[in-house]
């Protein structure tokens, strides 16, 4: 099994931090100024883009479509529960953070790059930090997010948590629940055994 990953990138570390937790034995290739990987993805990919998994004869792209791959191909330990309902509930969760915490994520990053942004990079962090703190207490209802196990929604949030303080947003003081979380997930050995070389500098 081979992975072409970024050595920065939040979508491609999801995919990192599920193989880490399933203990899934993968050779992890860096597309970064590796010119003949980057010739290998224009062939595997209609977009040549990472992540991309090479699995024998499959080869898969888009970061949920890998992870729920990983999932159900190695099914032990399960990162979503059983029960649909329950799976529905954490897939809702993941659609309105992807809506509105991941965009506001990408707007910043593409506000910070631009000499003239749609709107200032001050008002987009304060934006996103206002919208993480407000859901500071669905944070505390369980040791995950919505589930007592860890689960792909988990694996999706700790790597845009961990890029934060490099976009300039600090939690606030009154999101304790959420700061706790992160904290815990952060010592995760699979978390850090998923961490690039440039990803564990982008945190003190």
């Amino acid at each position: 099994m081979q992975l072409y990953t970024l050595s920065d990138c939040m979508h491609c570390h999801r995919v990192r931090f599920v193989l880490a937790e399933k203990g899934i034995n993968v050779e992890i290739t860096e597309v970064d100024n590796n010119a003949k990987a980057v010739d290998d993805l224009a062939e595997l990919t209609p977009y040549g883009d990472a992540p991309t998994l090479v699995d024998r004869d499959i080869v898969l792209y888009g970061t949920s479509v890998i992870s729920e791959y990983l999932d159900e191909r190695y099914p032990h330990p399960p990162l979503m529960p059983v029960d649909p309902i329950s799976r529905a509930r954490l897939r809702l969760a993941h659609y309105r953070i992807k809506r509105d915490w991941y965009s506001l994520s990408n707007e910043i990053i593409a506000a910070n790059s631009s000499k003239n942004p749609s709107r200032p990079v001050v008002r987009l962090i304060r934006e996103l930090r206002e919208s993480i703190t407000a859901a500071d207490d669905l944070f505390g209802l369980s040791k995950f997010m919505l589930n007592d196990e860890l689960s792909l929604v988990d694996c999706s949030l700790v790597p845009f948590f961990w890029r934060l303080p490099s976009l300039g947003v600090n939690i606030s003081r009154n999101a304790n629940n959420v700061k706790n979380y992160t904290e815990r997930l952060f010592e995760r050995p699979s978390f850090r055994a998923s961490l690039t070389k440039a990803e564990k500098q982008l945190i003190g």
